[in-house]
């Protein structure tokens, strides 16, 4: 996971005492200085790059500070060699913020991994409650499914896993969320689903990989590889994707950060323009934009429903009611993914995905095919944002700007 910090304005001191094995004892105190060039005035989430700080998981009570509110869960982990501060902040102004405690746990009682790890589905728990579940082997390509937003209410559809009265029960292929594409070398990984009639155009994509690499008490991070197959069993290319599980306060805002690099390991790769891709979401039925139910899609430019297919944008939301509330579901494309910011591909019947790709669909009089050289690489980044109310009262411009632009994190020993 790579992260491009930013040079800020805004600073606060965060004091963390780890405590001994006893629990009883002052080990050590570190400072961290965390500067941002904007307030932030929602709650959110931040996830920097820090030097210096001993790797593990630890989060801090809530306190109340001036110019701001932060949240009690700030973890830290490593990975690859970098070390990553994960803040959950409800608001950040400007000015210099008094220290807070923060306090070191070696091994949290409710992980955000449960359940065995290494078998084919692996449980994401969320305090105060079950998140989602990764599933790696039912079917031709991993998925996650339910995803359960704030509320405890579930936000992507249940069919073909389930069947719910008054869902549609269209396109058994479009699971909840997932990461796949219709045209690689010609192969089809977006419509590849059992549910189908057999194809030979249909590829699949097999996990060979999986690592925890942190599992804290609110902050779960997974890394898996994966190999996309042909029909004939032979490898198109792969792919590493790192995800991160994490909420504030309450659970308020539950977020995935999906980062996946694709190689081209087997020779030349070849996406191909069509719009059945890429990174896709289905919403839950409820929130389709066709049912008049109060379902709405909005992107950053402010074009809503059917004006926002095609378009390219740094995010996306889709809110509608779910069992009574209004929720949404917004997805944020990292300056640093792949033809920033993507076009989308996202329907009022409720798919909704970002696709790089599909230019000549979306009226661009250009192709967006592209063909990754032999032994190179593109890379795809994303938050997925599920969040309470409107677009408006979840503030997602503050959330987008978290997420591209995160914070400057320095550490001091004290």
């Amino acid at each position: 996971m790579t992260v491009s910090p930013r040079r800020v304005s805004t600073a606060f001191l965060v004091g963390a005492w780890f405590l001994s094995a006893a629990g009883t004892v002052r080990a050590e105190s570190w400072k961290f200085t965390i500067k941002g060039d904007a307030a932030i005035t929602a709650p959110t989430v931040v996830v920097a790059e820090v030097q210096g700080v001993p790797a593990s998981g630890f989060w801090k009570s809530d306190t109340e500070i001036p110019n701001g509110k932060l949240s009690r869960s700030g973890e830290v982990f490593q990975d690859g060699g970098q070390t990553f501060l994960v803040l959950l902040v409800n608001e950040l102004g400007g000015g210099e913020f008094t220290s807070t405690t923060m306090t070191k746990r070696e091994t949290p009682n409710s992980p955000v991994f449960y359940g065995d790890t290494k078998g084919p589905d692996v449980g994401v728990n969320l305090q105060p409650g079950f998140f989602t579940t990764y599933h790696a082997q039912d079917g031709p390509k991993p998925y996650y499914y339910p995803l359960i937003g704030p509320d405890r209410k579930p936000v992507t559809r249940a069919y073909p896993m389930k069947q719910v009265e008054g869902e549609d029960r269209d396109h058994p292929h479009q699971r909840s969320m997932w990461f796949s594409h219709g045209d690689v070398n010609g192969f089809d990984f977006w419509a590849s689903d059992p549910l189908n009639k057999p194809n030979p155009k249909f590829g699949a994509i097999q996990e060979t990989s999986r690592a925890i690499v942190h599992n804290g008490l609110h902050v779960g991070v997974m890394r898996t590889t994966d190999d996309w197959l042909g029909p004939d069993g032979k490898k198109v290319c792969e792919d590493e994707r790192t995800v991160l599980f994490t909420g504030t306060d309450g659970n308020a805002l539950r977020l995935i950060d999906f980062d996946v690099t694709i190689k081209a390991t087997a020779g030349p790769v070849t996406f191909g323009d069509t719009k059945e891709g890429m990174f896709g979401l289905r919403v839950a039925s409820s929130m389709d934009v066709k049912r008049k139910l109060g379902g709405k899609i909005t992107n950053a430019e402010g074009a809503t429903d059917n004006d926002a297919w095609g378009k390219a944008s740094p995010w996306v939301d889709y809110t509608g009611p779910v069992e009574g509330k209004t929720v949404g579901i917004a997805i944020l494309n990292h300056p640093d993914s792949f033809r920033y910011p993507t076009t989308w591909h996202v329907r009022d019947y409720g798919l909704f995905a970002a696709n790089p790709f599909g230019w000549h669909d979306f009226g661009l009089k250009k192709s967006g095919a592209y063909t990754v050289p032999a032994g190179e690489s593109i890379r795809f980044r994303y938050r997925v944002l599920l969040h309470s109310g409107d677009t408006d009262s979840a503030n997602v411009p503050n959330a987008f700007n978290g997420f591209a632009k995160p914070p400057a994190v320095t550490a001091e020993k004290e």
